[in-house]
């Protein structure tokens, strides 16, 4: 039986909401909380422009150093703004690089012979004063005298004669460089020279691959750089690696198993390793592999030429 006093109280609300115009609310009701949305994805690496390619000859260049006029047009037909310069005006075409990259930022590139790979250090150095990262050095048998790798350097390759009495420069990076380094000493070829070391169609070649990559690589952490530096074995093909990484040893791996595999011949990687080229390894040891700016075409993959047929 309904209690009559409930009813009088149901009906005095009622009368008061109609009285008041206003409604009774139901209970809220919980909203589900929304999910926090997905960080939206980073957006896709656009290529650089190209970039700007600065040559330097060594002393008495016109006569002596005609292989980077020879780079100069290679470079020039691959569609890219390069010039070759003498040595002497070094500071004046440093002036005027730096002052193109403020008013346009494009990778710069320097390439120099003898006292033109001294000058691509000082150009360098110059660029770092002004906060300016300088994109790849090639410094081809260098002077004595070239200074030290400089930390806005992102890539530096120095291919030189250690034993060269015109050039010769063994260039180092200063203390807490942390880009690309590769050093390539070529004394042990009797074929190669200060005035013809800058001439190799090889070397053209490879260069050219290089500054064609540039634009397409990616910003990127440089920790992983290890510096490589060889003594080039007799008669055996400059390959341009830029750097080195390490790899972990599994279960099986040998040093020629591992060469194979990362297509670079097995004396890179005993260089590489200050180890033998039949060194027992471990499973879980490092191992440093030369590596390039980006995969060579496989042509050029092998850095010794093939044995001449009988």
């Amino acid at each position: 039986m309904i209690d009559p006093r409930r009813i009088v109280v149901l009906a005095a609300v009622a009368l008061l909401a109609l009285s008041t115009g206003t409604a009774v609310a139901s209970p809220a009701k919980t909203k589900p909380t929304a999910a926090a949305p997905a960080a939206p994805p980073p957006p896709p690496f656009e290529p650089l422009a190209l970039p700007k390619i600065y040559l330097f000859r060594g002393a008495m260049g016109p006569f002596f150093s005609t292989g980077m006029d020879r780079l100069e047009e290679k470079l020039t037909q691959a569609g890219f703004s390069a010039n070759v310069y003498e040595f002497t005006i070094c500071r004046w075409i440093g002036d005027r690089a730096i002052s193109s990259y403020k008013e346009a930022p494009a990778p710069i590139v320097l390439i120099g012979h003898s006292m033109g790979g001294l000058c691509s250090v000082v150009i360098s150095e110059m660029a770092a004063k002004e906060n300016i990262p300088i994109s790849l050095v090639i410094t081809i048998d260098p002077a004595h005298a070239t200074g030290d790798v400089p930390l806005n350097v992102e890539r530096f390759i120095n291919i030189f004669l250690s034993d060269s009495v015109l050039g010769g420069g063994n260039v180092v990076a200063v203390p807490g460089y942390r880009g690309h380094y590769a050093s390539y000493d070529l004394k042990e070829n009797a074929r190669v020279s200060h005035i013809n070391i800058e001439k190799s169609d090889d070397i053209h070649r490879q260069i050219v691959e290089m500054v064609t990559q540039l634009p397409r690589i990616p910003p990127q952490t440089q920790v992983d750089a290890v510096p490589l530096r060889y003594l080039v074995p007799a008669n055996t093909l400059v390959e341009l690696w830029d750097s080195g990484v390490r790899l972990p040893v599994r279960r099986g791996d040998t040093m020629e198993s591992i060469a194979a595999a990362n297509r670079v011949p097995l004396w890179s990687l005993a260089q590489s390793n200050s180890l033998p080229e039949n060194a027992p390894l471990t499973p879980g040891q490092t191992i440093i592999v030369p590596r390039h700016l980006a995969p060579p075409e496989p042509a050029a993959a092998m850095a010794v030429p093939p044995p001449a047929r009988r």
